[in-house]
């Protein structure tokens, strides 16, 4: 298993076995994030590019940007 400390040059196409989500309210407009855990650390990457980069994030800075964009500090205006 990949550790999220050895996360730094990892892509989509070397997790096969990870389970990616989108939101539900996802219209496949090709502006979607996916979302996935691999062990403790919180994934994200590309709909558009599912074999491209993955950003790899520690609990609390996940739980920091979930609760930024319930808050909608990132929605455009």
């Amino acid at each position: 298993m990949i550790s999220a400390h050895e996360m730094h040059s990892v892509t989509g196409a070397d997790l096969p076995g990870v389970r990616w989500r989108k939101s539900s309210p996802s219209n496949n407009g090709g502006s979607c994030v996916e979302a996935a855990t691999l062990g403790r650390a919180h994934l994200a990457r590309d709909s558009k590019d599912p074999a491209g980069p993955v950003l790899a994030f520690a609990p609390a800075e996940w739980t920091t940007f979930i609760k930024a964009a319930k808050a909608g500090s990132f929605d455009l205006r």
